[in-house]
C-alpha cells in the first residue's frame, strides 16, 4: 500500500481533487466523489507503470498576483 498526497478544491461547481504524487487529478460534485473518482484514476494509472513514487518532502500553499 503506498500512501498519496491530494489537494482538494472547489472550482466554480465541482471539486477538483489532485494527486500530488503523480500529474492525475479527477473532479465530482461532492468532496468524496472528487477523492474516489482520484483513487480510481490513480490505482488505473499505477496498474500500468513501474516505477517508484516521488518522494514528497516539502508543501507549501501560497498566494499570488499576476498583472
Amino acid at each position: 500500500m503506498k500512501n498519496l498526497h491530494y489537494t482538494l478544491y472547489l472550482e466554480e461547481s465541482d471539486f477538483v481533487a489532485q494527486c500530488l504524487d503523480y500529474d492525475i487529478s479527477s473532479f465530482g460534485s461532492t468532496e468524496q466523489e472528487a477523492l474516489a473518482n482520484l483513487r480510481e484514476a490513480v490505482e488505473l494509472y499505477l496498474e500500468d507503470i513501474d516505477e517508484p513514487a516521488p518522494a514528497i518532502s516539502k508543501v507549501s500553499v501560497g498566494e499570488f498576483a499576476v498583472a
